[in-house]
Formats: structure tokens, C-alpha cells, sequence
């Protein structure tokens, strides 16, 4: 892996380039997942001579890349996904942004990619939710939700890692995923397809891991569910993921003591998500036991159907928490005992509460913005 030459400190925003729109009204339209974005993004490009160069603020606008570039040809790219929220003071923070510098660089490593300078990423973060506070938005459930990404931009063909890259940083104004409020979702267990296996890149967070999952998804669509759940690619019989999310089981083994979860651990083949972080410790504070630990699909099933598994839920920036009411193979389909998902609900309201700043932070999970 080069060791790419880094500024000692994090670079100043070079402001030549930008020329800020006006706001984006926001009014009573609904903003929808990912459909908008704000009026600017920032650009730091690296070569091997020069390391990461200063960052550019500069009008939100299409990119112009050479036909050849590597990230086109071969996926050298990696990306990130995170949020910023209103807080009462009308002050902005972002949810835990140092666990995604670090995630990012964990991808960029493993695929070839120099590392980006922590403080620099968090000051890009910073510059644009600043330079786009106006389009931050202020209900509950809403959010900024940034995307920054690091792709491979030389223009060579040949197979071996790129000598020039891009980072862009990109925001959307979003509401809550789940526009109408908390959709529990059924999901289809795939037999057919594995999102990934020992040794490739299912713990970075590649696009590739992504586009492998579609046609999965679309099996999991005529069966009529609305996600799928990854088995392990070696034995076909333990619990990954849904889809891009990580997954917690709510066992409740006695009616008088507080709920156990588990969630599966990280092995090499799942991402390291930053909500699966927080709930880890989210859980302990409010006196669950918690343990990272493997479920088979045959432990899934007839938890359900003795009632020992009370609750499946999947976490994930996006949507945060997300219920899961049924279960469906080939053969069978299996539903929740708890239909009412008590855990997982007021697990979701507990975080929201925290990332808008109406509830105590003891953690220390969100950063104002400067």
C-alpha cells in the first residue's frame, strides 16, 4: 500500500471556485430519500506526487471525467453515508462523523485507495453543511444526509491501482425514510445469491457489495417481500445481513427480566455499521444484556415459532430502525410473535431523541458543526 504525503494540518477551504445559490425552498413539498440536493459540494483531488490538495467549495454540478478512468473500469471507488441534525437552538450536529472517517479509510485500504487525512474529512464536513445550513431541515425524523465518496480518476485501462483520485462530498436534505411513518418489512431469505465471502469486501463499504445485491432484491420483490436476507456464503446456514443493513434479535427468555439481544459479529464479511455501533451500547443503557453472536436461520425460524425471539429488527443510517414482520423461504414463511415491536420501536425513538438534541447525549454521539 503507498503511503500517500498528507498536509500536516487540515487544508483551508479555497472559496474561489464557489458561488452560493440561493436556498432551495423547502415549503410543504415532501423532500423524499435522496432526491435533492443541497446548492454545493466540495472536491480535494490527490495525485501521486502531491498527496490530497486543498479542498474546493464550489456550485453543486455534474463531474467531468476522462472515459478512461480507473473508478469506471475497474470500481476503485468507496463511499460514505451519514447525517446532520437540527438541533432546538437552531445550532446543526452531526451523528457520530469520526466513526465514518474511520470506516472510510478501513474501505480505502481495502481497495487500494490513499487514505484521506481524518480532519480533513471532518472539516469538509463541516465547510459544507455550513456553507448549506439554510437547507438543513427542522422536523423530527428529518435530516442533511451526506455522501462523501472517493473515486479513481486516472485515465488508464490498465489493471492496477489508479495514481489520481477524486473525493466529492454531497448533500440531500431527507425526510424520514419512511415517509408515513415506521414500515415493519417481510424479507426473503435467498438461497440463490450470498452479498459476499470470506476475504472480498463485504466490511467495506464498496459499491460493488451494492449493485451485486439488486438482483436478489428483485428475487425478493416477486416473492412478494420488500427486502432480502444474506446467509453465509460457506455454509449457507447463519444470519448476515438484510440487504445493506445489520441486523438484532430480541430474545426474551423471562417475562420479569429485561430482553437479551444479539446481533451477528463482524467477521470480515458484514459492514460495520454506525447504528449496529450505537446500539450496542444504546441497548446496555437501557439494561438489556447484549451480545455479538451468530444466528442460524433454523434458530431464526423456531425462536419464532416458540416465541423465544420476540423481535427482528435491521439498522442502518438511513432508516435507522427498521421492524421485520415476516419471514419467507421457498417452502414456508414465519411472523413475528411481537407484532407491536416494542424493542426495536423505542430503540428507534430513543436514538432520534439523542441525534436531534431533545434528549441527553451522554456519549458524546453528536458534533456541532462551526
Amino acid at each position: 500500500m503507498r503511503t500517500p504525503t498528507t498536509p500536516t494540518a487540515a487544508p483551508q477551504i479555497d472559496l474561489t471556485q464557489a458561488h452560493r445559490a440561493a436556498p432551495q425552498a423547502q415549503g410543504k413539498t415532501p423532500l423524499g430519500f435522496g432526491l435533492r440536493f443541497t446548492d454545493h459540494m466540495i472536491t480535494i483531488r490527490w495525485t501521486e506526487a502531491h498527496g490530497w490538495d486543498t479542498p474546493r467549495l464550489q456550485p453543486y454540478q455534474p463531474l467531468t471525467l476522462d472515459p478512461a478512468a480507473v473508478g469506471l473500469h475497474y470500481g476503485q471507488i468507496v463511499f460514505e453515508g451519514l447525517k446532520a441534525y437540527r438541533q432546538p437552538d437552531d445550532s446543526i450536529a452531526l451523528f457520530r462523523p469520526r466513526y465514518n472517517a474511520e470506516r472510510l479509510n478501513k474501505s480505502a485500504t481495502r481497495l487500494a485507495i490513499p487514505a484521506l487525512p481524518e480532519e480533513t474529512f471532518l472539516g469538509a464536513l463541516n465547510s459544507l453543511v455550513h456553507a448549506d445550513a439554510a437547507q438543513v431541515p427542522s422536523q423530527q425524523g428529518q435530516s442533511l444526509y451526506l455522501r462523501p465518496y472517493i473515486m479513481a480518476t486516472e485515465p488508464m485501462i490498465g489493471v492496477r491501482p489508479a495514481h489520481e483520485y477524486l473525493f466529492v462530498l454531497i448533500a440531500s436534505p431527507v425526510d424520514p425514510y419512511f415517509s408515513s411513518g415506521v414500515k415493519p418489512v417481510s424479507v426473503w431469505v435467498t438461497d440463490t445469491y450470498t452479498r459476499t465471502a470470506p476475504g472480498q469486501t463485504g466490511d467495506a463499504k464498496y459499491p460493488g457489495n451494492y449493485a451485486s445485491g439488486f438482483l436478489a432484491q428483485q428475487e425478493a420483490i416477486e416473492h412478494g417481500c420488500d427486502q432480502v436476507v444474506w446467509l453465509d456464503a460457506t455454509h449457507r446456514t447463519h444470519i448476515e445481513e438484510m440487504g445493506a443493513m445489520n441486523l438484532f434479535f430480541v430474545h426474551q427468555t423471562h417475562p420479569n427480566q429485561p430482553p437479551h439481544l444479539t446481533t451477528p459479529p463482524l467477521t470480515g464479511t458484514l459492514l460495520p455499521g454506525a447504528i449496529r455501533d450505537t446500539l450496542l451500547t444504546l441497548a446496555a443503557d437501557n439494561g438489556y444484556t447484549i451480545n455479538e453472536q451468530p444466528t442460524t436461520i433454523e434458530e431464526w425460524q423456531s425462536g419464532w415459532q416458540n416465541g423465544g425471539i420476540q423481535e427482528v429488527f435491521a439498522t442502518g443510517t438511513a432508516a435507522i430502525i427498521t421492524p421485520i414482520k415476516a419471514l419467507h423461504r421457498a417452502t414456508h414463511q414465519w411472523h413475528t410473535p411481537n407484532r407491536h415491536h416494542t424493542i426495536a420501536l423505542h430503540l428507534r425513538q430513543q436514538l432520534l431523541d439523542i441525534q436531534h438534541g431533545t434528549a441527553p447525549d451522554p456519549h458524546h454521539w453528536l458534533t456541532p458543526t462551526r
